[in-house]
Parts: structure tokens; C-alpha cells; sequence
């Protein structure tokens, strides 16, 4: 066991070090240039001299390879930059989006998973019946549909034409609320960033669930079961369902890291104010630092959540335990 634990971080080392020279490099490689973002819209009447002194003053003219140190040495003493479009250190820019994603991204995870998971089972329950197949072609049709569609579609209906929700924003502009009236206000701006993810995001659980419960319903011990005459819903919920959780519980903590990267389509339509919307707009202002940054914190929770699945799943699958002790 202990060989397999240091393997698994030796692998993971390595691919956080690749992960972190491609974050370095893919935003050098953009085309474009952000000195029109750190000059403002009069560097066409700059020159050369005054341009070159402001792309000195970021260390964008140094050699690619002490760029590439300087970052690195910045990661690991929790100096992420400061943002040219922003004008602001960007770990104040992470500590004041990343709540919002959060918030917006955990509790889709965990909704997603929760009714992927019960009508994955019902699904499995009653395969080849009507309730089956309208559940699959319910689950495919939303899986089909692009996001920010259906982003705008709830947009229209509930926000434009019903006035129930508010239209962008993640709470209130300049309303100083508290308490209650605060934790209302951000439920009702929450509402369709959050019904959005789940609808998107539901069906790949609810098929997992639905091919593992039904792989488990063909196992020896559930016709053993039967054939004692034991209840239904004992067979299904604490036998069948039970055990036919553990590859959705591997999804679920591959999920987890993708969390802290926010849904960044979801978060525009929506104008949420969370990593994601942060990373769609440094992109658009070629924004180095804060590209970096963003991606970094998607890099770091998508490789953490991996090692902990990997961690994890011997003691949840004691067959995998054996093999690897």
C-alpha cells in the first residue's frame, strides 16, 4: 500500500509539473499583445521607448526561461501578480470570486449527484418499462442541450418576462442587506445560475448510476436475495443501490475538482461573479498573470481531486485494496 501511495504522488508530481509549464506557456503563445491593456487606449501614441519601459516594468521582455523561474518561485510563495486589466493583486481577486464559485458550483455538484443517483436507480429498477425509457430520453435531452441555451431560455422566462429572478449578479448591487434579507438575496440570484448546472450536469450521474445499478441487479447475491423472499425495497436501497455507488462516489470526487474552476459559460450568461466569469475575462484582455492564475486553480483541484479518488478508492473497493497492498 505504501508503494502505491508514493507512486501515485511521484505521478501526480509530474503531472502538476507539466501542467504548470503549460500554464506558463499557452498564454505566450495567444495571439496578441496585452500592452494595449497595461498602457490603456493611448498606446497608439507611445514610442517605442515608452513601450518597451512599460513591458520592462512587468518583466515581459525578459528571456522566456527566467519568466518561466520567476513564475514558478511566485507559486510556491503565494504570489500570483497583479492583473493589468483589474489594476489589483489577484489573490484579492481569488479570495473575493472564489466564494461565489464555490457556492454556485458545490451546491450543483451536490444536487446533480443527489438526483442523478435516485433516478439513475428508479431507471435501473424499472428497466425496459415505460418509466425507463422516459427517463432516459429525458436525461438525453437535457444532455443535449448546450448550457448557455439553457441559460437563456430560463433568462427569458423567469427573469424578462415572470420578473421572479433577478438577471445577473451574485447579490444585490449597493442594497447593504444582512441576515435573512441577505441570504434571501443571494438564493434568488442563485436560483438560475444553479438550476442551469444541475440540468446540464445531471445526466452523466444518472447514466453512471444507471449502468452500475443495473450490472449490480445481475449479481449473485441480489437472486439470492429474491429467492428468500426478501422486500423489494431492502434489495434496492440496501443491497443493489448501496453497492452500486462506488464508480458514481469516483465521479463525484473527480467532479470536486473542477469545482474550484467555476462554470464558465454559465457564470457569463449569468454574469456571475466567480472564477470562471474572472478567467473568461482575462482571456479577452490578455491579462497574463490572471490567465495564469485561474487556470492554475482549476490545475490544482482537478490533480488534488484525482489523487484523492486514486487514494480513496481502495478503501471504498476492498478488491482494488488487495491488489495494490
Amino acid at each position: 500500500m505504501r508503494k502505491f501511495v508514493l507512486g501515485k504522488f511521484v505521478q501526480y508530481a509530474i503531472v502538476l509539473f507539466l501542467m504548470l509549464t503549460l500554464n506558463f506557456l499557452l498564454p505566450r503563445l495567444m495571439p496578441g499583445s496585452p500592452l494595449v491593456y497595461l498602457a490603456g487606449e493611448d498606446v497608439g501614441f507611445m514610442s517605442s521607448a515608452e513601450k518597451q519601459a512599460i513591458l520592462d516594468e512587468h518583466g515581459l521582455n525578459d528571456p522566456i526561461w527566467l519568466q518561466y523561474l520567476t513564475y514558478v518561485k511566485n507559486i510556491f510563495t503565494g504570489n500570483f501578480g497583479f492583473s493589468y486589466q483589474q489594476k489589483q493583486p489577484i489573490s484579492e481577486l481569488l479570495i473575493e470570486r472564489l466564494p461565489w464559485t464555490l457556492l454556485l458550483t458545490g451546491l450543483g455538484l451536490i444536487l446533480s449527484t443527489i438526483i442523478g443517483v435516485i433516478f439513475g436507480a428508479v431507471s435501473a429498477w424499472k428497466r425496459g418499462t415505460k418509466t425507463d425509457a422516459n427517463l432516459l430520453t429525458a436525461f438525453m435531452f437535457l444532455s443535449s442541450m448546450p448550457s448557455f441555451w439553457i441559460g437563456m431560455i430560463l433568462v427569458s422566462i423567469f427573469s424578462a418576462q415572470l420578473g421572479w429572478f433577478p438577471v445577473f449578479g451574485a447579490e444585490s448591487a449597493w442594497s447593504n442587506l444582512t441576515g435573512l434579507e441577505r441570504f434571501l438575496d443571494v438564493s434568488r440570484h442563485l436560483a438560475l445560475p444553479l438550476t442551469t448546472l444541475v440540468l446540464i450536469s445531471v445526466t452523466n450521474t444518472f447514466m453512471i448510476m444507471r449502468y452500475s445499478m443495473l450490472n449490480v441487479l445481475g449479481e449473485d447475491y441480489i437472486m439470492m436475495a429474491k429467492a428468500k423472499g426478501v422486500k423489494d425495497k431492502v434489495i434496492k436501497y440496501k443491497h443493489a443501490m448501496r453497492n452500486a455507488l462506488l464508480p458514481v462516489s469516483t465521479v463525484f470526487m473527480l467532479s470536486l475538482g473542477f469545482t474550484l474552476g467555476g462554470a464558465t459559460v454559465i457564470e457569463t450568461v449569468f454574469a456571475y461573479p466567480g472564477v470562471g466569469r474572472l478567467m473568461y475575462e482575462s482571456v479577452l484582455s490578455r491579462d497574463y498573470p490572471l490567465i495564469q492564475a485561474t487556470f492554475l486553480i482549476i490545475t490544482f483541484g482537478v490533480v488534488l481531486a484525482n489523487l484523492l479518488a486514486d487514494l480513496i478508492y481502495p478503501f471504498l473497493d476492498p478488491k482494488v485494496g488487495k491488489n495494490n497492498g
